[in-house]
């Protein structure tokens, strides 16, 4: 039970840790677009993006895939802008009730490379144990959970915003997205390696 408890929260912090923001800033910019309406695109959004993150940790745990910690310092902001303009330059779909949207593919694609982030940590954390399946899908719940926590907390935010204060849903959207990338920016220029 202690070790569930460990891994658990090691997904938990992993998403909630404030200085590792990116995480926070890209699933602002995933669930952005969506409202309490949208529930079940919202349990798919974070599900893939756990599916991804999870995926990526596997193959990371079993040394089936190794990626440079540089090139994934790079994507990683990479992805939270794309996410970010692709709400801004479709912002006439993410302001209807569309049935696909291009954020569920972000998601799990995305997953993937934001998962290589913490792959090393990872590594760590379970060692030269040699089931490391428990451990990740505990970890991967942690996760899950985090990831509840902060796109509820969008989701609320974007209520109180556009039901109190009367913004539109294009203009947050638009707002949120400038401010996400405003923020990722300099992340991306201190990333550049070469």
């Amino acid at each position: 039970m202690d070790n569930f408890i460990f891994y658990v929260r090691q997904g938990l912090f992993h998403v909630l840790d404030w200085n590792a923001y990116d995480h926070i800033l890209f699933l602002i910019a995933l669930a952005v677009i969506y409202d309490f309406k949208n529930i079940k695109n919202i349990i798919w959004l974070i599900t893939l993006f756990t599916v991804g993150h999870t995926l990526s940790l596997i193959l990371a745990a079993y040394n089936i895939v190794e990626i440079s910690y540089k090139w994934i310092e790079f994507l990683i902001p990479v992805t939270i802008i794309i996410t970010a303009l692709a709400n801004i330059i479709f912002i006439k779909n993410t302001t209807k009730n569309t049935k696909t949207n291009i954020n569920l593919l972000f998601a799990l694609f995305f997953g993937l490379i934001h998962g290589f982030g913490f792959s090393s940590y990872f590594k760590l954390l379970v060692g030269t144990t040699h089931n490391k399946f428990i451990p990740l899908l505990e970890f991967a719940l942690g996760v899950e959970l985090a990831q509840i926590v902060i796109v509820t907390i969008v989701l609320i935010v974007g209520f109180i915003f556009q039901h109190i204060f009367r913004f539109s849903k294009r203009d947050w959207v638009l707002i949120i997205s400038s401010i996400v990338i405003g923020i990722v920016l300099p992340i991306l220029k201190g990333a550049i390696f070469w």
